[in-house]
């Protein structure tokens, strides 16, 4: 029993991990951390600094509030979506590639998803069977869990690695040890990155990109936190610099739009799936056999998406659409909205480091990561497990990174719950932590 004095009794959360049946701290979910923390919090009377939860902490824009609003009054509820998208939304996604991006994505390949969830599990369907010797999906980790649950579900293989010791000039032969194996169908990476919120240099994008193309592969380029590598002004459209993309370098690829953090719209569950245009006509012999001759595109929307759900929430596709004109039009700044992610982090990473904590995942080669909606902190010699469990006497929650697919020690935090009064909280409460842990 730990004699130290700390803010919540260590006995309440050891109780509460044991009554759970977690048996490693460190492989414990979100969702069981999160669910440790309200009832620590609720037992114990202390407010917790809520950190594992990737939920926006902002109101969603409001331009896609009464754009959806509209629609359901003027009576589209009645009406199943086309399973392609709706028009408008369509022609807006393919502007918005155009204004933040810099290429060029036919309407027709701009497919409406229930949020990218959706979208990469329609994305891991198609790939993983487009070529029956490609049967593996390859993850450049860390990364979201739940695309790994995915494929589980799926029944289809997937191999990973760390990316932490292979950045820059290391990336190609990583890279290339897993594609020469000639069965990898798909490449899965988020940039910027969860959890490590590390973003791709144009050379590495441009290496992947390289290698799609020599071995065949598509890449499943994920742009969940599109356009918030705040180090960059990305905010202007149709002028440069452009949120960085493997675009520029391969026909093989799918992007990944969603309306979660971006336009902190999380709860309609809408986004895009954009296509390149030779990707969306190719036709693969295997999926010609299977789906009537049908090409890449037309797979991908009229049989896996009709398949899971018969298209997206019509109302929530006119929302996306109103906010993509609104920000391709200059009348909507969705990142000076969203940019405050950046400021949290930094008050953050200031406190953190102050009493003895490092950040993980600390630099894109020659420059400090950027301040965004998660980053990542490790604690001297603590594994991810026991810090995680230790900060929870200081009524601190957040993950390991090992469920991430991090071979690191450490924890991710997100910035987005953060509220003003909590900065002090935290300041006292890692004095204290750094006091008992030295």
């Amino acid at each position: 029993m730990k004699e130290k004095t700390t803010p919540i009794a260590c006995e309440i959360v050891d109780k509460l991990i044991a009554d759970m049946g977690i048996q490693d701290f460190a492989k414990a979910t979100i969702r069981e951390v999160k669910q440790v923390a309200a009832m620590a919090e609720k037992q114990s009377g202390v407010e917790f600094i809520k950190m594992e939860m990737g939920i926006p902490g902002l109101p969603a824009a409001q331009v896609g509030v009464e754009a959806q609003i509209k629609a359901l009054q003027d009576g589209i509820a009645h009406s199943y979506p086309d399973i392609q998208g709706y028009p408008e939304l369509k022609h807006q996604a393919s502007r918005f590639v155009k204004a933040f991006i810099g290429v060029d994505i036919a309407a027709e390949g701009c497919v409406p998803v229930s949020g990218s969830m959706q979208g990469t599990f329609a994305s891991f369907l198609t790939c993983s069977q487009a070529c029956k010797t490609k049967d593996t999906v390859l993850f450049i980790d860390p990364g979201f869990p739940v695309q790994k649950m995915q494929l589980q579900v799926q029944g289809v293989k997937y191999e990973t690695f760390d990316v932490y010791d292979y950045r820059g000039d290391k990336l190609r032969s990583k890279l290339g040890s897993y594609l020469s194996k000639g069965n990898i169908c798909a490449i899965v990476y988020s940039n910027p990155n969860n959890p490590a919120w590390i973003c791709m240099t144009e050379d590495e994008l441009r290496t992947i990109g390289e290698l799609a193309t020599q071995y065949d592969t598509v890449i499943m380029e994920d742009l969940a936190y599109f356009a918030m590598d705040f180090r960059t002004d990305l905010s202007t459209p149709f002028e440069p610099p452009y949120q960085p993309t493997v675009a520029r370098y391969t026909d093989n690829y799918m992007l990944l739009i969603s309306g979660s953090k971006a336009f902190s719209y999380a709860g309609e569950r809408i986004g895009v799936v954009c296509i390149s245009d030779k990707l969306f006509h190719r036709h693969f012999e295997d999926l010609s056999a299977r789906y009537e001759g049908l090409p890449f595109g037309l797979v991908f929307s009229t049989r896996m998406l009709y398949a899971l759900s018969s298209g997206t929430s019509h109302s929530a596709q006119y929302a996306l659409a109103a906010m993509f004109r609104a920000a391709c039009d200059g009348e909507y700044k969705f990142r000076d909205e969203i940019k405050v992610y950046g400021e949290r982090a930094h008050k953050l990473k200031e406190i953190f480091l102050r009493h003895g904590f490092h950040i993980v995942y600390d630099r894109d080669l020659d420059r400090p990561v950027a301040d965004g909606f998660y980053f990542t902190i490790g604690y001297k010699n603590m594994t991810s497990g026991e810090l995680a469990h230790e900060l929870m006497y200081y009524g601190v929650s957040a993950i390991c990174l090992i469920t991430t697919g991090s071979h690191q020690e450490g924890l991710r935090v997100c910035t987005s719950f953060i509220e003003n009064h909590q900065y002090d909280q935290l300041e006292e409460r890692m004095q204290l932590f750094e006091k008992n842990n030295p």
